[in-house]
């Protein structure tokens, strides 16, 4: 068995349908998406039935996905920039809905974690794996809608000691929103390359030493950089570069130009 991973979306389904054809796929081949699956390409749609009717499709979600699914629980408006209006009139929009609140925030299989965003420089493997449960847990009762509010602009700075409503919003703004701290606070506004990156930031993942390799996307601007202890596979399709898949197991890479 093969596992192909999938960097951003963002409804591109031209172009994901595109590489999904250069991929050698076998029967029992597992597709893995690094989330935001929707939102700001033109057929975020296509790409949720797709993959809802995919049994070989592992996602995690990602900020655009929990931003689509805040708007449609009436919580937040939609943005000027948003491409989803066409999920929150679809027919089948429940189904859809509850396909993707069931989606974890983190999997861990056969020696790799993905992610959408990155882990905090303080979280173990297993803590980031328990804080994404309980993400998970709260997404299926309603109970993450003032979380995920609270995680933006400015989320909880994390500690140990952080409870309830905290504790969720400071553990959503690192996995769907992650890319470099000052210390232990997030900074939400930097989304460039690391070579502009502000005086004092680090990458969440500078000092990470795990056993397992970690898999994620979110930061366009890293382009895809696979690296011995982490792999990023957003390479900016919906801004008109490239949709990237990489086979895990020997790091063969497919790319296909955006066709959106």
């Amino acid at each position: 068995m093969a596992t192909y991973a999938i960097g951003d979306i963002q409804g591109c389904y031209r172009s994901l349908q595109a590489l999904l054809r250069q991929l050698p796929l076998l029967p029992d081949d597992e597709i893995w998406l690094c989330g935001d699956l929707v939102n700001r390409g033109p057929q975020s749609l296509e790409v949720l039935r797709w993959a809802m009717s995919e049994s070989r499709v592992v996602a995690v979600l990602g900020n655009h996905d929990l931003h689509l699914l805040s708007a449609a629980a009436g919580q937040r408006k939609p943005k000027a920039r948003d491409t989803f209006d066409d999920v929150l009139s679809a027919p089948d929009r429940d189904s859809l809905f509850a396909w993707l609140r069931a989606r974890s925030l983190l999997h861990r299989s056969r020696g790799f974690v993905m992610v959408h965003a990155g882990l905090h420089p303080r979280w173990s493997i297993s803590l980031a794996e328990e804080l994404a449960l309980e993400c998970s847990s709260a997404l299926q009762n309603d109970n993450w809608l003032d979380a995920w509010a609270n995680s933006r602009p400015r989320p909880p700075v994390w500690n140990s000691e952080l409870r309830g409503e905290s504790r969720l919003a400071a553990a959503f703004s690192v996995l769907v929103g992650v890319r470099t701290l000052k210390g232990d606070a997030l900074n939400t506004k930097f989304a460039g390359p690391l070579g502009d990156m502000p005086k004092g930031d680090s990458p969440w993942f500078a000092n990470r030493c795990d056993e397992d390799v970690l898999v994620f996307g979110h930061w366009a601007a890293l382009g895809l950089d696979l690296q011995p202890g982490y792999m990023a596979l957003d390479s900016g399709c919906v801004w008109g570069q490239c949709l990237s898949a990489v086979r895990l197991e020997d790091r063969k890479v497919y790319q296909q130009p955006s066709l959106d």
